[in-house]
């Protein structure tokens, strides 16, 4: 604990001498944007006037990459990021794209945006390290924004019956993987002095659990990534780089579809633990994306957002 200098608890001050890490001010950002660009439009005739909002979201000329992306809740965020302007490079275990993603490439290649795929395997530290440090290489060293979506949901059983071995799988994918994910594409950002984003793929799992599901691993993982969002964000501030965690609800993708549409009486029941009577829909998290890998949000770093329909209120 910092030191305390002072004998009543009124008058104790914090020593900064006993700061490990002292905060270094950084100056308040000024943007021709809003109030500032209509005081500016007024003063100066030759100012511009046009919606700047716009801007603010692009990626224009920046490198993402996206971690499970061959589909899913990934590939719907990396066709978010193409569409922004970035080039981006979706990373996933099969050595082969889906034709879901091979759809997806043709169709950000008519928006103008490049979307690439490299399979890798995000539970080995040296592997994805290998892999995002290529993706760099490739580009002059860069990564401006990197999303961590690899995740697996494991078996359903019994806390007092579950199998290490699966245990441990989940973890590794979940947990580690998305560590050394967001490790290895922070390391390229500070070397390169980049200010990047970097987007950590929790659940509101992470913060509830599931009721009547038994996922004790996936929801032990999940928790894990929304303190490696803090944790991380505290350790990469001082170099401009942010980290957030996105925490969806029940989103019904391909995968949940498989169940959902088998089991109609699980979607009505989830659709019933949250206020809009709903579950979501993959592309209910595109804004929410944008916004995190862009420069709409960059106060905005070690925080969990929870895109739920409401789920955690009650």
């Amino acid at each position: 604990m910092p030191a305390v200098d002072g004998t009543t608890g009124n008058s104790a001050k914090l020593s900064t001498s006993a700061v490990r890490f002292p905060v270094k001010l950084v100056p308040v950002p000024v943007k021709d944007v809003g109030v500032n660009a209509a005081l500016k439009a007024q003063s100066d005739p030759s100012f511009e006037v046009k919606p700047r909002i716009f801007e603010e979201f692009a990626l224009t000329g920046q490198v993402a990459i996206v971690t499970g992306g061959n589909g899913g809740l990934g590939l719907e965020f990396a066709i978010v990021l193409a569409e922004l302007g970035a080039k981006v490079y979706a990373i996933d275990l099969p050595a082969t794209p889906s034709s879901d993603f091979v759809a997806a490439v043709k169709y950000v290649k008519r928006l103008g945006s490049s979307l690439q795929y490299r399979p890798s395997d995000v539970s080995k530290q040296e592997i994805i390290s290998a892999t995002i440090g290529e993706i760099a290489a490739e580009n002059d060293g860069k990564i401006h924004v990197c999303v961590a979506a690899a995740g697996i949901l494991g078996i359903e059983a019994d806390c007092t019956d579950y199998p290490a071995n699966m245990f441990e799988k989940v973890m590794d994918v979940n947990c580690n993987g998305v560590f050394f994910t967001a490790q290895a594409a922070a390391k390229q950002m500070k070397q390169q002095d980049i200010a990047g984003s970097i987007i950590l793929i929790a659940s509101m799992s992470g913060s509830v659990t599931n009721r009547d599901m038994n996922w004790i691993p996936y929801n032990a993982s999940k928790s894990a990534v929304i303190q490696i969002a803090r944790s991380m964000a505290c350790e990469l501030g001082p170099a401009g780089i942010r980290v957030n965690s996105l925490s969806p609800g029940h989103i019904r993708t391909k995968m949940t579809a498989a169940v959902l549409d088998t089991q109609p009486e699980m979607e009505e029941f989830w659709a019933s633990l949250n206020p809009l009577g709903r579950i979501g829909a993959v592309h209910e998290l595109r804004g929410v994306i944008a916004w995190l890998a862009s420069e709409a949000s960059t106060f905005c770093t070690g925080s969990d957002i929870l895109v739920t329909g409401g789920h955690t209120i009650w």
